[in-house]
């Protein structure tokens, strides 16, 4: 797929990348509105030098030279930048589970309402074509001419030229599921245009994914892979923008290659080994029960409390920190763990909570108890940052618990402080861990995808070169053919000698 992206001018430099890379790249952002610098490095060196061993020239600054008085030669360069690799229902496994799956899931979520589809990065066309297909599939076509818009957009001129035409080779239609070429396309001088009534509802534009805003209120999204050519930050911006894009609980479809882990604050997986996710947000939660904490009954059902240093060893030994409030919000129970963290003692029984400090560092606890009290449901406080005095940096869960009799009344509150640091620092190292794995893996198929395209130039050159061949062998069988007339001709003279 053709694709490009936007990020600040010196990141390349940060990186170590050739000075006059850099200033090439800012010469093509200045001049053709073309930003190429949130583009990973390594892919775009391998691009861009393609091209200029094409042309003859060795180093970067040359090649801006050699730029600036040819200005045709920005085509070529993106040409060959823009990698173009795509096909109609690209990856047949995802697109089988968006008709059994998502493709229902989606209409149910719009009820009676129109449909708005995206396809970014969408090249020549075939994925926003084949959205509509699997739509026009579930709904028939009639329906989806009144219901469903088509948005494809591509940063590419010559490729959204070719998709706007929506004509196709033979050898394009390999990838359509039986019954759909003669379903949604029809022969056009040796070649085949997709169904003019549903072309209508296709409407393709140029759109840079982290320049340009993005359409909205879409419900379904498909960006393949186009965000694995883009360094994290730029993914970060463009993932944020995508997901602006799609109304609550739209549906993102990703490429293979790619995987949104490091993105769960905005897209939850739907199916994660076929890349499909949704808009975070929306769906109403389970209701969490309020604690209640009753006294022990005997047999004859009277309260009594037969184990107090039991229960008060529990307590004080219990590895996580707790604090318990009476309904004035006086402490009145705090364990061992509680004193290690916070630094409070048995002297503090009795104090006004707020008069702590910890009831407003590392987090403020007052206004949330207040609301525990209120609403007589516990809330938790996640990943609360703490650095202490000396510079050491904690992470606690804070759970903020009502405390009430069987009948209801409020006796007061439990604060337990769980230390998460080594969870979160794992999570970090897990995270970093995916994010160079994503990496490795978008680069593999970057690089699988240039050679691709590499395949279909070499390709194209034999064709070329077969041709040429089998039109020398007709020249060498007519000069055959001529050299035996000559022949003919002279033992016909000698003959009559």
């Amino acid at each position: 797929m053709r694709r490009v992206a936007n990020d600040a001018e010196n990141r390349g430099n940060a990186a170590g990348a050739d000075p006059g890379l850099e200033r090439l790249l800012i010469h093509l952002k200045e001049t053709r509105a073309v930003d190429l610098t949130g583009y990973k490095r390594p892919s775009l060196v391998r691009r861009v030098q393609h091209h200029m061993r094409h042309i003859g020239v060795d180093s970067f600054d040359d090649y801006y030279d050699y730029l600036e008085g040819h200005p045709d030669g920005f085509d070529g360069l993106f040409n060959t930048i823009l990698i173009n690799v795509t096909a109609f229902f690209r990856d047949p496994d995802a697109w089988a589970y968006m008709s059994d799956v998502v493709v229902p899931r989606v209409l149910g979520d719009a009820g009676t309402s129109s449909l708005r589809l995206w396809s970014a990065g969408c090249a020549t066309g075939q994925e926003a074509y084949s959205l509509a297909m699997v739509f026009a599939e579930e709904i028939g076509i009639e329906e989806f001419r009144t219901r469903v818009k088509v948005y494809a957009t591509d940063v590419d001129d010559d490729a959204l030229a070719d998709a706007r035409h929506a004509t196709y080779a033979e050898r394009d239609m390999s990838g359509l599921p039986p019954g759909y070429r003669d379903k949604y396309f029809e022969p056009v001088g040796g070649r085949y245009g997709f169904h003019k009534d549903l072309r209508r509802c296709v409407i393709f534009g140029r759109n840079d994914l982290v320049q340009d805003a993005p359409i909205s209120r879409i419900d379904l999204l498909a960006c393949r892979n186009t965000l694995m050519y883009f360094n994290a930050e730029t993914q970060a911006r463009i993932v944020s923008r995508l997901g602006f894009a799609l109304k609550p609980h739209g549906v993102l479809f990703l490429g293979k290659a790619e995987m949104l882990i490091t993105q769960a604050g905005t897209f939850a997986p739907i199916d994660l080994k076929r890349r499909f996710f949704e808009k975070v947000g929306g769906r109403p939660r389970d209701a969490t029960l309020t604690s209640v904490l009753p006294q022990p009954e005997n047999q004859d059902g009277h309260q009594r409390d037969q184990w107090p240093d039991l229960r008060n060893a529990a307590f004080q030994d219990s590895p996580l920190a707790q604090l318990v409030l009476d309904p004035d919000d006086r402490v009145v129970l705090l364990n061992r763990r509680s004193s290690a963290l916070t630094g409070l003692s048995d002297r503090d029984i009795g104090r006004p909570f707020p008069d702590l400090e910890v009831s407003y560092r590392p987090v403020e606890l007052r206004t949330h108890i207040a609301r525990v009290r209120e609403s007589r449901r516990p809330i938790w406080l996640r990943d609360v940052e703490w650095t202490r005095a000396a510079g050491a940096r904690s992470f606690l869960d804070v759970h903020i618990v009502p405390l009430q009799d069987p009948s209801a009344r409020l006796l007061g509150t439990s604060l337990t402080f769980t230390d998460v640091t080594r969870y979160r620092h794992l999570q970090e190292e897990l995270a970093s861990a995916n994010r160079q794995l994503e990496t490795a893996y978008e680069e593999l198929q970057s690089t699988n995808e240039e050679l691709q395209t590499t395949n279909e130039e070499l390709q194209s050159t034999v064709e070329e070169l077969e041709t040429t061949n089998e039109e020398l062998q007709s020249t060498n069988e007519e000069l055959e053919t001529m050299n035996e007339e000559l022949q003919s001709m002279n033992d016909e003279l000698h003959a009559t000698n």
